[in-house]
């Protein structure tokens, strides 16, 4: 897992590109980043003259190993949808790391995913950081958990009001957020008392996690598409103090200069589907480009498997034809999504510290005719392009791969 990628147009994405530069990694971590790297002895090179270099993409919100390509009902583990509050719930409990959906995240440049719950409930669960490669979800973990999910809007007022229960409409959705949220507060104050008495106090898995939320340890990945239900997560956001980020924001752009001006970030998309409900009416390629230059911190996801993963810098590519600078689009699918979602200080750059998943490309991502040609994750070599061929390495044989 030692390697040095040499002579290539390197992006580092929160530096300058390096014409002719190289990326040393070292046990699995980038150790330089220049133009005058020293390559150690014994370390593989890859000459990537004429090609360019730059960090693993990161998606931001997506449903890999859990809304498995090609399993139907089998595959099908995204939505808990008998209990409107599943703040207890966990992607991580059953994300499948044998999803064909992780392989074509690879051959799309995609090295890093963040695994959400549906949102099929007003709180859906716990999200999980992983990598696109390995055995087990532990051996793929990058951090967990990174964010609880919750959905306002069409989602979980169908869901329930199909079942003739709490919530089917709007005012339902949002009532029980804040009952479980009250509900949260009280918990955290009880257990305060009974530890500050020394007493006994039954947790509770479901408020446990919603006081992380309150406390700030925990941002609130809101699903939301209307700008009245946006209107709706802020409202929220600023009664119970939590640390709010858009999910979806189809709507944002009518609502840019709010979100910018309280720094509120906005992972927008998908961007490839029609206007298959109401909520979608205004989906539109131009709106990440009016959120950016409003000033919104931007990341770009493809909701896979709504939009297939290895999509995702077409994604980005479509909407710089439509108004987004070309530099943020690359940020929008690299450093911006990693700091959303605080695990930066893990990926998202060619930064020595961070961790060694370094993609080799043709050319300009954003050129569609460009392919990933060779991805590295932790300095492994798990996907390389030839012959016309993409061939990922098998994550349960090691022997070729130096493990």
């Amino acid at each position: 897992m030692n390697v040095a990628i040499i002579n290539g147009q390197v992006v580092p994405v929160d530096g300058d590109p390096i014409d002719g530069g190289a990326v040393l990694i070292r046990d699995g971590k980038i150790a330089a980043v220049g133009r005058d790297v020293e390559v150690p002895s014994g370390v593989r090179v890859v000459d990537a003259a004429g090609r360019w270099v730059l960090p693993g993409f990161v998606e931001a919100h997506g449903h890999l190993g859990v809304h498995e390509e090609s399993e139907g009902w089998a595959g099908q583990d995204t939505n808990e949808m008998t209990d409107p509050n599943g703040a207890r719930l966990r992607a991580l409990d059953a994300i499948n790391p044998a999803d064909l959906g992780f392989a074509d995240a690879l051959s799309g440049g995609v090295t890093t995913a963040v695994i959400k719950p549906g949102s099929g409930n007003p709180i859906g669960g716990q999200t999980v950081a992983v990598k696109c490669w390995g055995r087990t979800v532990e051996e793929m973990l990058v951090r967990e958990p990174v964010s609880v999910k919750s959905a306002l809007g069409e989602n979980p007022k169908r869901v329930y009001g199909d079942q003739k229960k709490l919530p089917s409409t709007r005012q339902g959705v949002a009532a029980v957020i804040r009952d479980a949220l009250m509900k949260a507060q009280d918990y955290k104050a009880k257990r305060a008392a009974a530890a500050a008495e020394g007493k006994p106090f039954d947790r509770d898995g479901t408020l446990e996690v919603l006081v992380r939320v309150l406390d700030g340890e925990l941002p609130w990945c809101q699903h939301t598409h209307r700008a009245d239900d946006i209107a709706t997560a802020l409202r929220l956001a600023d009664e119970f103090g939590y640390r709010l980020v858009i999910n979806h924001g189809t709507e944002g752009h009518l609502l840019a200069d709010v979100l910018a001006a309280r720094n509120i970030p906005v992972i927008i998309g998908p961007l490839f589907t029609s206007r298959s409900k109401v909520e979608l009416r205004h989906r539109s390629l131009r709106n990440p480009g009016i959120l950016a230059r409003a000033g919104v911190q931007l990341a770009i996801t493809t909701d896979h498997p709504v939009v297939p993963i290895h999509f995702l810098v077409h994604q980005a590519t479509l909407a710089v034809k439509e108004g987004l600078d070309p530099e943020v689009a690359l940020r929008s699918i690299t450093v911006n999504p990693a700091r959303i979602m605080g695990i930066d200080d893990r990926v998202g750059a060619l930064r020595p510290g961070l961790d060694g998943d370094v993609v080799v490309w043709s050319g300009d991502p954003l050129d569609i005719m460009s392919r990933a040609l060779q991805v590295f994750v932790s300095g492994r070599e798990v996907y390389t392009y030839a012959d016309g061929e993409g061939v990922v390495a098998d994550p349960y044989y090691r022997e070729s791969q130096g493990a």
